[in-house]
């Protein structure tokens, strides 16, 4: 949850760094960085034998209108609700397949530009070379009750031509500069952002990822299952896909709806029948004020699939809100700041509160609190005023603090790529900004023990 991170796997490119290259060099071919395709740190031909990741930037500068879509079709004219939610989930698995399924069925021969993906820039150092995928979100060993270690999250999301349109408002051809005016950040409707999660924690480690599809990365994160240190390959387990859509007419709060599906090992049929859905959500329930422990009231704006896995049900959020297993909603230890009560297995956020402080100078936390200074993690009083403001039902042009402007939930921009930017620039720029980044970073590396950082 403390990033959504966009990420694609493409072969077949003659823009690659030679192992050994230095990092200022591909940098500079890069234009500073903007369009970078990976870290520098690279597998040998003998380790891997395939092609290498390669950003794909070519942001369309129209886009076709999306009309009647097949996931509003599946609703049958009624307002999403318990009734047909997984139905439209269903419909949204089914219009993405075409485009995914060769990832996992033919994965040589896909590439995100081929399959009509896109890529956000200035993440390059931050992408592992061969699926070009970066850190999210760990859990710490005994999370869930299968997982007996340390496990961490590695993301790839995919923006389709349609969401891919504001990526390309935002930063242009070059990437050298950050277009926020006059809407350039809000989303056009029938954007879809599809994101990947995977695992570090395979079977048999992590029982509940027996069979899942795996994947080659090349990191440095040693495991039980692989515990060499340094870069080496590595293996990974499919385990989480997000899907999310700009639909206005079904989510007219918000203007976007969030499903989760996850793996499910005893489900029948392919992997990807076997991709069951977790839940959606299309607001925040403002006007639950839920207890921080079950049973929890009804939610109107969140459905859980109760047949889903009992892992994937572990880290809900706040109040049973929808959050993946991959999505860091829920923290092992919590002190609230005003009343100092220390709080265990606390269920803090949701998908869309996470993304809800998406804005130019990420004033806010993710999580609702301040920013941390300390090793602990300082939360305001669960169902509190100040807690609330994480759980506002704020359409996309709004911003979460007053006089930022609002980038329509769209984190990954938010924490990750401006970031990232703003870090490449000269220093003294947007000190704020730089200074909220460190605040997390420097909180992130203590409690996942450095080990998921590079």
């Amino acid at each position: 949850m403390f990033s959504v991170v966009v990420v694609t796997y493409s072969c077949g490119s003659n823009d690659q760094p030679k192992e050994g290259e230095a990092k200022s060099e591909l940098m500079g071919s890069a234009q500073n960085g903007a369009f970078l395709n990976h870290r520098d740190s690279i597998p040998s031909q003998q380790q891997y034998s395939d092609s290498l990741f390669v950003l794909s930037h070519n942001y369309p500068t129209a886009v076709r209108p999306v009309v009647n879509p097949s996931w509003q079709q599946a609703l049958n004219g009624q307002p999403i609700s318990e009734s047909n939610a997984i139905a439209y989930m269903d419909s949204l698995k089914s219009y993405i397949a075409p485009n995914v399924l060769p990832f996992f069925t033919n994965n040589k021969n896909w590439t995100s530009a081929k399959y009509g993906w896109f890529n956000e820039p200035w993440m390059g150092s931050q992408r592992e070379a061969i699926l070009g995928s970066y850190l999210g979100n760990g859990n710490p060993a005994n999370m869930f009750k299968t997982l007996k270690e340390d496990e961490a999250g590695y993301a790839l999301v995919l923006y389709d031509s349609v969401a891919a349109y504001t990526v390309g408002q935002i930063w242009g051809k070059t990437g050298q500069k950050v277009n926020l005016a006059n809407d350039a950040a809000q989303f056009k409707e029938g954007s879809v952002i599809v994101k990947f999660a995977f695992s570090n924690i395979n079977y048999p480690e992590w029982p509940v990822m027996k069979d899942a599809p795996t994947f080659s990365i090349y990191d440095t994160i040693a495991t039980k299952g692989n515990p060499k240190t340094g870069y080496q390959m590595r293996k990974v387990s499919f385990f989480q896909m997000d899907i999310i859509v700009k639909d206005s007419k079904t989510a007219p709060k918000t203007g976007w709806v969030y499903s989760t599906f996850v793996y499910d090992m005893d489900a029948k049929g392919s992997f990807w029948d076997k991709m069951v859905p977790l839940g959606a959500m299309w607001g925040n329930d403002p006007g639950v004020n839920s207890p921080i422990k079950p049973p929890y009231p009804k939610l109107y704006e969140t459905v859980i699939n109760p047949k889903s896995p009992e892992y994937s049900r572990e880290t809900l959020g706040w109040g049973g809100r929808l959050s993946g297993p991959n999505d860091g909603a829920v923290a092992q230890e919590a002190v609230d700041i005003t009343t100092h009560r220390p709080y265990k297995n606390l269920a803090l956020s949701s998908c869309m509160s996470c993304h809800s402080p998406a804005q130019d100078a990420f004033n806010s936390f993710l999580l609702p609190g301040p920013f941390p200074t300390s090793d602990t993690l300082f939360v305001y009083t669960p169902g509190s005023a100040n807690w609330d403001l994480w759980f506002r039902d704020d359409y996309g042009t709004v911003p979460f603090d007053s006089g930022q402007v609002a980038m329509d939930y769209d984190m990954v921009m938010a924490f990750k790529s401006i970031p990232a930017y703003e870090a490449a620039q000269p220093t003294g720029q947007n000190k704020l900004l730089k200074s909220n980044i460190e605040a997390v970073r420097r909180f992130r590396m203590h409690r996942t023990k450095s080990e998921f950082w590079h």
